[in-house]
């Protein structure tokens, strides 16, 4: 007969590995980035979902092998989304003229 899990082991997900250490906030905030940090994210160049993560801030493809930088935890960041933003609107501007 295999090992039961009741709900107590199951809520700390992948910080249960701190155990009763740093407090419940924390280790939810962990868990919680290391779950989007582990998910598959899009790929910019191939548009599939086969981008992991290589270290801090270094992003590949294991499809295409496109390797790019991101943010620490997730591939695209919400600053560099605008900033993308800005310079693609910035661009069309000149192009008008």
């Amino acid at each position: 007969m295999g090992k039961k899990y009741t709900k107590k082991g199951r809520v700390s997900r992948s910080a249960g590995r701190f155990g009763t250490r740093y407090g419940r906030r924390d280790r939810k905030l962990v868990a919680d980035l290391e779950e989007k940090m582990r998910m598959p994210h899009t790929c910019a160049n191939c548009a599939r979902p086969n981008v992991k993560r290589l270290g801090t801030g270094i992003w590949k493809c294991t499809k295409c092998g496109y390797t790019f930088a991101g943010g620490t935890f997730i591939p695209q960041t919400t600053v560099g989304k605008t900033v993308s933003r800005s310079v693609k609107k910035a661009t069309e501007k000149v192009e008008i003229f």
